[in-house]
C-alpha cells in the first residue's frame, strides 16, 4: 500500500512538471522578433515583400494572446485575429483588411507555423503556391537615446549626382530602373529597391525628393525603418501617409507639398529614436520605433545598416543625399 501511495506520489508530481513545462514552453512565444526569411530574390519578387518581418507575442499560453506582425504578403503592422498554440507549435492567419486606397481580396491568405527551439523561432508561411521558411531572433535591447551625447562626423556624399557608385538593388547588383542624370537618382518605378553598400548606425540624413502623382516611395533606415513618401497632397496625415515612420509613428501633420515638386527631408536616428522634419516641420521628435517595418531587409537590429530608397512602387527622383555619422562623445 505505501509502494503504491508513492508510486501515486510520484506520477502526480511528473504530470505536474510535464504541465508546467507545457505552459513554460507557451510562454517561450512571448517577446518581440525579428525575422529572417530563407528565400531566393526571385520568391521575395512574386511572393513576400522584404527578407525580414516583425512579430510581436503576448499573452501567449493565456487566453488573452495578442499578436501583431510585420511580413507577407502585405508589409503592413497587422493584429492577427486568427491564432492558438497547439502542442507546443505557434499556429497563425493572416488575412487581409481594408485600408485607405487598398480593398483586400478575401482570397488573399497565409498560414503561419512557428515552433520554439533553443531560443528561436522557427516556422513556415504557406500561401498558395509557395512555401517559405523563416527563423526568427529576439528583438534586441538597444538602450542608446538621443540625449546630447552624440557627436557629428564627417558628412558622406552618398549620391555624387554622376552614377551608382556607393549603391546597389536589394534583390540584384545590377539595381535595374535606376539611373544617375544632372545630379539626379531617377527610378522608374515598379523595380528592385536600391541601397547603399556601406551600413550606417546613428546619423543625420538629408534627402530631397520628387514625386509625381499617384506615386509611392520610402526612404529605409538602417534597411529597417520606413520613412514614408506618398502621393497625398492635402490629406490628413496616416500612418501610411507622407512623413510617417511607416505604420509606427504618426507624424503631427501632413507636410508634404504637391506632386512634382521637390521635397526635403532631415531625419536624426540614434538607436531607436527617430526625429524626422520634412520641409522645415518637425512631424516628430525622438520617436521610439517598436520593431521594424514593411521595408526591411535586414532583421538583426542591434547591427548598423544600409540607407534604403524604395522603387518597387511608383517612379520617383532623388538628389542631395547626404549623411552624417554620429558617434558616442567619449567618456558619456
Amino acid at each position: 500500500m505505501l509502494l503504491r501511495c508513492r508510486f501515486t506520489l510520484r506520477a502526480l508530481i511528473a504530470v505536474i512538471a510535464l504541465a508546467s513545462a507545457a505552459q513554460a514552453a507557451d510562454t517561450d512565444f512571448n517577446g518581440r522578433w525579428d525575422i529572417q526569411v530563407h528565400a531566393k530574390p526571385a520568391d521575395f519578387a512574386q511572393f513576400t515583400t522584404t527578407a525580414a518581418w516583425w512579430l510581436g507575442i503576448a499573452g501567449a499560453g493565456t487566453p488573452e494572446m495578442k499578436i501583431q506582425f510585420v511580413g507577407s504578403p502585405d508589409g503592413s503592422l497587422d493584429d492577427i485575429t486568427i491564432a492558438k498554440i497547439q502542442n507546443g507549435i505557434l499556429h497563425f492567419t493572416w488575412v487581409p483588411r481594408a485600408r485607405p486606397g487598398v480593398t483586400p481580396n478575401p482570397k488573399d491568405r497565409a498560414e503561419y507555423k512557428l515552433t520554439y527551439v533553443h531560443g528561436l523561432l522557427q516556422g513556415t508561411m504557406t500561401s498558395p503556391p509557395i512555401t517559405l521558411t523563416f527563423t526568427g531572433y529576439r528583438s534586441p535591447e538597444i538602450d542608446e537615446h538621443d540625449d546630447g551625447t552624440w557627436v557629428k562626423g564627417k558628412p558622406i556624399q552618398l549620391f555624387d549626382g554622376k552614377d551608382l557608385r556607393g549603391w546597389t538593388g536589394v534583390n540584384s547588383s545590377k539595381a535595374q530602373g535606376w539611373s544617375a542624370e544632372d545630379g539626379i537618382l531617377k527610378c522608374s518605378g515598379q523595380t528592385d529597391d536600391l541601397r547603399t553598400v556601406a551600413k550606417y548606425w546613428s546619423f543625420e540624413l538629408h534627402d530631397e525628393y520628387n514625386l509625381p502623382a499617384k506615386s509611392n516611395s520610402g526612404i529605409g533606415l538602417r534597411g529597417r525603418y520606413e520613412v514614408q513618401i506618398a502621393s497625398d497632397y492635402g490629406r490628413p496625415p496616416g500612418m501610411h501617409g507622407t512623413g510617417a515612420l511607416y505604420t509606427r509613428i504618426l507624424p503631427r501633420v501632413n507636410a508634404g507639398k504637391p506632386p512634382g515638386e521637390w521635397q526635403t527631408y532631415d531625419i536624426r536616428l540614434v538607436g531607436r529614436e527617430v526625429t524626422t522634419v520634412l520641409n522645415g516641420q518637425k512631424l516628430y521628435e525622438k520617436g521610439v520605433i517598436d520593431g521594424l517595418t514593411g521595408i526591411a531587409i535586414d532583421p538583426f537590429e542591434g547591427r548598423p545598416g544600409p540607407i534604403e530608397l524604395q522603387g518597387d512602387h511608383g517612379g520617383v527622383e532623388f538628389r542631395n543625399i547626404v549623411l552624417v555619422p554620429l558617434t558616442k562623445r567619449k567618456g558619456k
